[in-house]
């Protein structure tokens, strides 16, 4: 077998992965979720409730939390409020203290040990039927609780997950990016709830029944993790759209680049942890999803990086693979482009797409060495811009 003819399979097999990643998976699942005749046996309920906060320095923004926590539209007899404090060194502990006559718990790990376990040890403690777990920054809209509960009322739903939509105060690529990125994410969460086969939640807008939530591995994130374990509990995991969150988008590139590569460690950890549900014998469409959406997913550089060689090697195999070179060098300028301008203050315009895009498999790259390195995030630290 000459060069060229390995070039030209290399290059072939690159492109088609990379079209299954990023088209063929999404339509495929959105066809499928068409087809799909499972319901949620949706009723309104009020459930004894655990509203769990997660916090790690979050001075600047829990008394919004709090405030907006205890203005939501349940019965106020129906719903405890826990703030996982993870050892905070600001004012976030005496905030919340301020706010104990209204019935809010503060719950200080003796030890930094992460937010994982600070959710833990809130969850071992609470009293409520349904767990919600929030981040303080994320503001619900008033029905949002309301909405998440009532899918409770199926005895198959074991966790629910809300929408989260993300809002850019500076217009910077980067959080135009990740807007694009996330209404992705939506797209696929949508088919994969109405399948029956949801493969994460957002953890920041997210609730488990008691009765099926386990202490999760401090090493591993929740919001995964817990999709994860509903399965193994042959419960659903479902996706409402109709309870809203808001939060914020990062801005600075190092920000998000910090965040997407705690995501892709953890992810990957958890890829290990849980690698017996790749079995498709065993476990059927479920490990299907798993492989195309989250393994795939996150070893796209290298069949970015195969396509880019293999095309290079091919310059003189004919026009085709010179098309195809410039196809993928304009889509590196581009995002080039609107790195340099996020760096200058501009509106990078279309550039902020492949910007993104580049970003997020850039941090891919990093995320896969730190885990196969044995680094991991066990203890985290919020990433907050300045005021």
């Amino acid at each position: 077998m000459t060069n060229t003819m390995v070039a030209r399979i290399l290059l072939e097999v690159s492109l088609i992965l990379l079209a299954y990643i990023y088209a063929g998976y999404p339509l495929l699942v959105l066809v499928l979720s068409a087809f799909s005749t499972r319901t949620i046996r949706k009723r309104d309920i009020t459930p004894k409730i655990t509203f769990i906060i997660a916090a790690r320095n979050e001075e600047r923004v829990i008394r919004a939390k709090l405030d907006n926590t205890l203005a939501l539209d349940y019965p106020r007899d129906k719903i405890e409020v826990i703030v996982a404090s993870d050892c905070s060194t600001d004012r976030t502990d005496e905030i919340v203290r301020e706010f104990s006559a209204r019935g809010v718990r503060l719950h200080r790990q003796s030890k930094r040990l992460g937010k994982t376990m600070a959710q833990n040890a809130a969850a071992a403690i609470s009293q409520g039927d349904i767990l919600v777990f929030s981040d303080a920054p994320t503001i619900y809209s008033t029905d949002a609780l309301r909405k998440i509960v009532r899918n409770f009322a199926d005895p198959e739903v074991g966790c629910v997950t809300g929408q989260l939509v993300y809002k850019d105060l500076r217009s910077s690529g980067v959080g135009k990016g990740c807007r694009s990125y996330w209404n992705y994410e939506k797209l696929l969460r949508t088919a994969e709830s109405r399948l029956g086969l949801m493969l994460g939640v957002t953890g920041c807008i997210s609730a488990v029944r008691r009765s099926c939530y386990a202490k999760l591995p401090r090493d591993l994130s929740s919001d995964f993790v817990i999709a994860l374990e509903m399965h193994l509990l042959e419960r659903r995991t479902v996706y409402e759209p109709d309870a809203v969150a808001i939060d914020f988008t990062n801005s600075r590139s190092g920000d998000e680049m910090q965040m997407r590569v705690r995501v892709v460690e953890q992810t990957l950890a958890a890829l290990s942890h849980y690698s017996s549900l790749l079995n498709p014998l065993k476990h059927g469409m479920f490990a299907f999803l798993m492989v195309s959406h989250k393994l795939l997913r996150y070893t796209a550089p290298i069949y970015l990086v195969a396509a880019l060689v293999s095309a290079l090697c091919l310059t003189n195999a004919g026009p085709l693979f010179r098309d195809i070179l410039a196809v993928q060098l304009v889509c590196y300028v581009a995002a080039l482009a609107g790195w340099t301008a996020d760096l200058l203050g501009k509106d990078p315009g279309p550039t902020a797409y492949p910007y993104y895009f580049a970003l997020a498999n850039t941090a891919s790259v990093r995320g896969f060495l730190k885990f196969a390195l044995g680094e991991d995030y066990i203890t985290w630290e919020p990433v907050r811009e300045p005021a």
